[in-house]
């Protein structure tokens, strides 16, 4: 009885027959999910150096408010789903100049948007495959013109931090310095909370409002626990969400479980890895010390 159980279990986090077919049919997804790795993994080295974790959670409630309302109203989840990531980061962004107004005004948005969400659910006829989805994400539903809006919005996240990319990383390193130096620190804020909404919105279609960090924070956190470099920490971080997202497509193209909990378990793995071997390199680098 118990390995009959175990083989039903096992079965339905991992089945990988008709794989093949599976993986033309959701190829969309892949793709998707490679935008998304570059997209996270990119602007979550800001979110970690700005300390925006918390921020970003509080976007991904409002953009799952808006994208419910779009699936509701008949405009489309994309849609939603971005004018309530841009409506959040603008609110956040404007308001929250300080830390600690940053999270009272994020704490407040939270259960607003996640109340509202959950009321427009409530009220939509339709399936409850795509209410369930927009919190634990789905990646069956990415088709050509989904994915276009995706690449389009990705494209202009990835463009955007071309452009601000050094004058944005003095300011997230040391905010007073740059200011002294003529950057300036307020616009640069609000320009890169114009895109952490773009890449909020964009997270939410694949992974769900609930597990945005996994994508947006985990794989840039992995990252600055084994390097320091300018350049390694973006590399590794991007390396590390496509992995992750990629991934958890992968393994969960045969399942009948929801894809989250795949992309948010590799995601966990990798950032257990580094957090241990850079505990570990740095024991070595005390030891070296005193011999």
């Amino acid at each position: 009885m118990s390995a009959l159980l175990t083989t039903d279990w096992w079965s339905t986090l991992f089945d990988f027959s008709d794989y093949g077919d599976l993986l033309q049919l959701l190829q969309n997804s892949v793709y998707a999910g490679i935008l998304l790795g570059l997209v996270g993994g990119l602007i979550g080295v800001f979110v970690v150096q700005r300390d925006l974790a918390f921020a970003v959670h509080g976007i991904s409630e409002l953009s799952f408010a808006g994208a419910a309302a779009g699936l509701l109203l008949g405009i489309g989840v994309v849609a939603g789903s971005l004018v309530g990531s841009v409506v959040a980061a603008a609110i956040i962004g404007v308001l929250g100049a300080r830390a600690r107004e940053r999270n009272s005004i994020t704490a407040v948005l939270m259960p607003f948007g996640l109340g509202l969400g959950i009321l427009c659910l409530a009220l939509y006829p339709g399936r409850d495959a795509n209410k369930f989805g927009l919190l634990t994400g789905q990646i069956v539903a990415v088709d050509d013109p989904r994915l276009g809006s995706l690449a389009v919005i990705a494209v202009v996240v990835l463009a955007g931090l071309a452009v601000v990319w050094r004058p944005l990383g003095f300011a997230s390193v040391d905010a007073e310095v740059a200011a002294a130096r003529g950057v300036p620190v307020r616009a640069l804020s609000l320009v890169f909370m114009l895109l952490l909404a773009l890449a909020v919105s964009v997270s939410v279609q694949i992974v769900g409002a609930l597990l945005v960090l996994s994508i947006l924070v985990t794989p840039a956190a992995a990252a600055l626990r084994i390097s320091a470099s300018p350049v390694w920490v973006p590399v590794l971080s991007t390396a590390f969400a496509v992995v992750s997202l990629v991934g958890g497509i992968l393994l969960a193209l045969g399942a009948s479980v929801p894809i989250s909990p795949y992309v948010t378990t590799i995601s966990f793995l990798i950032y257990l890895v580094c957090r241990l071997a850079g505990a570990r390199r740095t024991v070595r680098r005390r030891e070296r010390r005193l011999a």
